[in-house]
């Protein structure tokens, strides 16, 4: 990387973005201060420096003409850049996204509203199943458009985009002697079912875990960096279900208490948690965390797929 784009872009988030993208994301790197140049340009906006990345983006913090901050989000895939812009306008009347305030599909770029606020992961504290329940649900409630429905994606090509980034992770890991081959498969084969399902279809988020959800104080939850498809809105619990969860028990709980808030079946929440729970179990093997509660805890909810397959 040249000076400039090492100013945007640090080793640790192009590492992120070869892993993700390739090699061939180094051009693009190459190219990226040029490309915020002119948007800063069109846009009339000051750079002021980056921002925290994700494995798919590069986010640099700008301030508009009026002293308002916002974010300039650019991505090597334009194609998620455009769903992203997608699904933060049809739910731009629950407050509970970002303001979105421009978007360069041609570029792989949006322009939206600054969140001031750290990600419940940050902080750290698993927020009660009511709240996340009710930041799901009031996003899933927004009236669209069938016309804007039918441009998302399927749910189906999301899961078979999860599963088969953690099937890479598992192989590629620690967790290759931990998480078996058939308990990756058996999740998928439950996920795939349960995403062709037609009950509760609602645009979902796709990603909604704790580092996508921000604490923005007085305006409460917000949701950031959406994975938009059309599917059974119960997916967008799974993570809440699991996160920091240290038992079966608790497991439970929370999905009673989800549904309940979301008004979906619990059973059906329930399949989709022992569905995804290998690809989390997988998380936390790489990362060192086998033998813990919390991996305890996901190995007997993959072990359940067996019988309710």
């Amino acid at each position: 990387m040249n000076d400039v784009t090492a100013r945007l872009v640090d080793d640790r988030q192009r590492r992120r973005l070869e892993r993700r993208f390739g090699s061939q994301v180094d051009e693009w790197l190459t190219e990226l201060p040029a490309i915020v140049e002119k948007l800063a340009s069109e846009w009339r906006l000051t750079v002021e420096g980056p921002a925290p990345h994700g494995r798919t983006s590069v986010v640099v913090c700008v301030t508009r003409p009026d002293g308002v901050q916002g974010v300039l989000k650019l991505s090597p895939d334009t194609g998620l850049a455009v769903s992203e812009a997608r699904l933060l306008r049809m739910w731009e009347a629950s407050g509970r996204v970002p303001g979105l305030w421009g978007v360069d599909g041609g570029r792989g770029a949006i322009l939206m509203e600054w969140i001031d606020g750290d990600t419940i992961a940050a902080i750290g504290e698993v927020p009660s199943m009511e709240t996340i329940g009710s930041l799901i649900a009031e996003l899933h409630g927004v009236e669209v458009p069938r016309g804007e429905l039918l441009e998302l994606r399927p749910l189906t090509s999301r899961v078979q985009f999860i599963f088969d980034l953690w099937n890479r992770e598992r192989a590629e890991g620690p967790a290759a002697d931990v998480v078996s081959v058939a308990a990756m498969h058996q999740g998928f084969c439950r996920a795939r079912d349960l995403a062709n399902g037609t009950v509760d279809v609602v645009p979902v988020h796709g990603d909604l875990h704790p580092g996508n959800v921000l604490d923005g104080g007085e305006r409460g939850l917000v949701a950031v960096d959406p994975r938009a498809c059309l599917g059974d809105g119960a997916v967008d619990a799974v993570d809440w279900a699991l996160w920091k969860a240290t038992s079966l028990t608790e497991v439970v709980y929370r999905v009673d208490a989800l549904s309940h808030v979301l008004g979906v079946d619990g059973d059906r929440l329930m399949e989709w948690v022992r569905a995804f729970a290998p690809c989390l179990a997988v998380a936390k093997a790489n990362r060192g965390q086998v033998g813990t509660d919390e991996f305890d805890t996901l190995m007997e909810l993959s072990e359940g797929l067996a019988f309710a397959t």
